[in-house]
């Protein structure tokens, strides 16, 4: 069996895109550093968050995202890591932030079951 620490920073096979994504492990290290300039959205579906989720996280749902884009306290260069189940819907919704001028949007690469490997794996994947 792997253990966390033995596993890389994004998950096997994925092609990671500096410009739209965060790893796992950088988004844990900047959310554990109390960074005012950092943020993580969690985007998905309010049953999804039952099943598991990540305490410091603002929960926008993806439906949600253009209503209440105004609503957050960032500015462009503010670190926005956007997460989802697996990184695909976060992606969408990075590019979709970054073309609003939040240039600090980023996609949490693997999502959260990525990060139930990684950092936490007392967190269910699903």
């Amino acid at each position: 069996m792997t253990t966390p620490n033995e596993l890389t920073e994004n998950p096997p096979s994925w092609h990671f895109q500096e410009n739209l994504e965060i790893s796992v492990p950088r988004t844990h290290e900047l959310n554990t550093s109390s960074k005012d300039d950092f943020l993580i959205i969690d985007i998905r579906e309010a049953h999804e968050l039952e099943i598991s989720s990540i305490q410091s996280a603002i929960h926008i749902p993806m439906g949600d995202i253009p209503s209440k884009i105004n609503e957050l306290d960032v500015d462009e260069d503010t670190t926005i890591a956007v997460l989802c189940r697996s990184g695909k819907r976060s992606l969408d919704v990075a590019m979709y932030l970054q073309q609003q001028g939040l240039d600090g949007a980023r996609s949490v690469a693997g999502g959260i079951n990525w990060w139930a490997q990684r950092i936490d794996p007392s967190l269910k994947q699903y």
